[in-house]
């Protein structure tokens, strides 16, 4: 089996600086060192290649070509090691690294994508990984180091707002609107109340999901027990219902960026439903400067949506 060597880079820059100067005199005082320690670190090295590296030419020295052969290897290794130190100090400036995150889908679209758009223009060096995950999902992911950040919101059985295992960025509080078919007779309503909706048909998310949730705390609120028809489990499905007529539904300010032919969607005169959207970290992850400057372009592009 071959022999496995080891090589001290001190006595390969010791060899570089050989080939340049020559001599072991100048190499030493170039490198101030004595010129016994020159040849003993040239010696060392020899021995651990197995093989010659200078070889006598008058009063100078002479590199053997198995020298040349391990300097032209040190040459790409010092340049390698060049890009590391200037990756590692781009790091430690949160200018590079990888992050992976975690969001439902009008997260994504509404705060994910315009931060990857910011980093991309200011910390070109950061490259996103972003996964669409509702929670709980994206806050196991979290905890079992899969994610770095879950982009989530508040919800009944949702970690509390000081729970020591995380760390927590406030983003944005995303108001639900209630959304109609155009043709509906109280589509330009401006003073619409969930009472005056009492009778309705209603599309809400899937048991369990947070939003349904809102729906049925924001309903209770004001005094009115929908009747949901429809159940879904994403917000384009519960629009495009609303806009055959199916039937009404609360949705968040965030679902509705785009426009959506068929909907009128209006403020709610009382009660105010709300989501809280935030973005979650495993405590102590957000001093990495890599996690801190992914969450400040989060924290940016939720200020701009609000």
């Amino acid at each position: 089996m071959q022999e496995i060597f080891t090589i001290e880079l001190s006595q390969l820059r010791t060899l570089r600086e050989l080939r340049e100067r020559e001599t072991i005199t100048a190499t030493a005082q170039a490198l101030h060192l004595t010129p016994s320690a020159v040849s003993q670190q040239v010696a060392a090295l020899s021995r651990s290649v197995g093989a010659p590296l200078l070889a006598r030419h008058g009063r100078r020295v002479r590199l053997t070509p198995q020298a040349i052969i391990l300097l032209e290897h040190a040459d790409r290794v010092h340049t390698e090691l060049e890009a590391a130190q200037a990756d590692l100090s781009a790091f430690e400036d949160g200018r590079a690294g990888v992050v992976s995150v975690g969001a439902f889908a009008t997260a994504i679209t509404g705060l994910v994508v315009p931060a990857l758009e910011l980093l991309s223009r200011e910390r070109p060096g950061i490259s996103l990984r972003v996964d669409e995950a509702e929670p709980p999902g994206c806050l196991t992911s979290l905890d079992t180091g899969e994610l770095d950040i879950a982009v989530t919101v508040d919800y009944a059985l949702g970690p509390s707002q000081d729970d020591p295992r995380y760390h927590r960025t406030e983003l944005r509080r995303d108001p639900l609107r209630l959304v109609l078919p155009s043709a509906h007779p109280a589509a330009s309503n401006a003073d619409l109340d969930l009472r005056d909706l009492a009778d309705e048909a209603w599309v809400t998310g899937a048991t369990g999901h947070p939003c349904s949730e809102i729906t049925t705390a924001a309903c209770a609120a004001a005094g009115v027990s929908p009747r949901i028809v429809h159940r879904v489990d994403s917000w384009e499905a519960a629009i495009a219902l609303v806009a055959c007529g199916a039937g009404v539904a609360l949705v968040p300010e965030l679902a509705l960026a785009a426009r959506h032919p068929g909907v009128s969607a209006l403020a709610v005169r009382h009660h105010q439903p709300a989501r809280n959207v935030y973005a979650a970290v495993r405590r102590g992850s957000q001093l990495a400067p890599h996690i801190a400057a992914v969450l400040a372009a989060l924290t940016a592009a939720a200020r701009a949506s609000a």
